[in-house]
């Protein structure tokens, strides 16, 4: 290793350094702008005073939508669709994705599945066939509407597929050697070491489950039953409904600080805080599941 780094290296890691960190400050500044807006006043934000830091402090965005009991209802709708996609994404994947890692020999349909998969990852029926079989099969209106359609991702499916053919063979013969049939092969072999590649598929999972609004825009006709993204999507200042439903001062007083843009921030400053809680945790293991599940042997 050389200690003593020339003057035109250092100057060229200086320079990288300058860029990598200017390209995070241009994604992290619209971020704390729009926590800014979320804060501050509307008039200050009709006037495009904010910036950094927040004008005319207030929480009369963030109480508009905490206060709203259907708030916590689509909150809890959308932890329940995230857990039960979850379960069903990572057995499902799991389950398809083990017997394509066999020759043609050994499980003799295995490549008309796979050609399957491509097409189907490649080309879909369209929002209306999809919408219509999700009717006919009665699931409308209800939370698995929101998970079965996405219950089986194909890119995951070849994601584990090809992390599992990166595992050893001679690991997978020692063990049927010592008696283990197929089920305790995946088991206790092949997922224990995949778990890099399982936590990238459950991260892709969450987030895709949990940011998914259109989902409920189609399937769900009833905004009781709407998930939390959709929910907060429609959200909306009407201030002439608010006028004619008869408030006291304080709730009049909170219309004065409270617009569509400053409500559109605080939408999205509390769909991010999940996300934010989960990603790092799982985000180690996110580049590692990718690379190996992205490149056979």
């Amino acid at each position: 290793m050389i200690e003593n780094k020339s003057f035109s290296s250092r100057l060229r890691i200086v320079i990288i350094y300058v860029i990598v960190i200017l390209l995070g400050l241009s994604c992290l500044f619209p971020l704390w702008n729009i926590v800014a807006i979320s804060f501050s006043g509307s008039a200050a934000v009709t006037a495009n005073r904010v910036g950094l830091l927040p004008v005319d402090f207030t929480l009369a965005a963030y109480k508009k939508i905490l206060e709203d009991s259907q708030f916590w209802r689509s909150f809890l709708i959308s932890v329940a669709r995230v857990v039960i996609a979850l379960a069903i994404n990572l057995i499902l994947i799991v389950l398809m994705a083990y017997p394509l890692t066999k020759s043609s020999k050994e499980f003799r349909g295995r490549n008309i599945y796979m050609n399957l998969l491509i097409f189907a990852m490649l080309f879909n029926g369209g929002m209306i066939p999809s919408f219509i079989l999700v009717k006919e099969l009665g699931l409308l209106n209800t939370i698995w509407a929101l998970i079965l359609p996405g219950a089986l991702p194909i890119f995951s499916v070849i994601l584990l597929m090809n992390f599992f053919l990166g595992i050893p063979k001679s690991m997978e013969e020692a063990a049927i050697i010592d008696g283990a049939g197929p089920l305790q092969v995946l088991l206790k072999i092949l997922l224990p070491c995949a778990k890099p590649c399982l936590a990238t598929i459950a991260l892709f999972s969450v987030v895709g489950s949990w940011n998914d609004f259109y989902s409920g825009l189609i399937y769900i006709q009833r905004p009781k039953n709407y998930p939390i993204m959709t929910y907060i999507q429609s959200l909306n200042v009407d201030i002439q409904e608010m006028l004619r439903s008869g408030m006291n001062s304080s709730a009049l007083q909170n219309i004065t600080e409270l617009s569509n843009k400053n409500l559109n921030a605080a939408k999205i400053v509390v769909a991010v805080i999940p996300l934010l809680v989960i990603y790092p945790i799982l985000q180690k293991y996110l580049i590692t599941g990718i690379v190996m599940g992205s490149v056979k042997e």
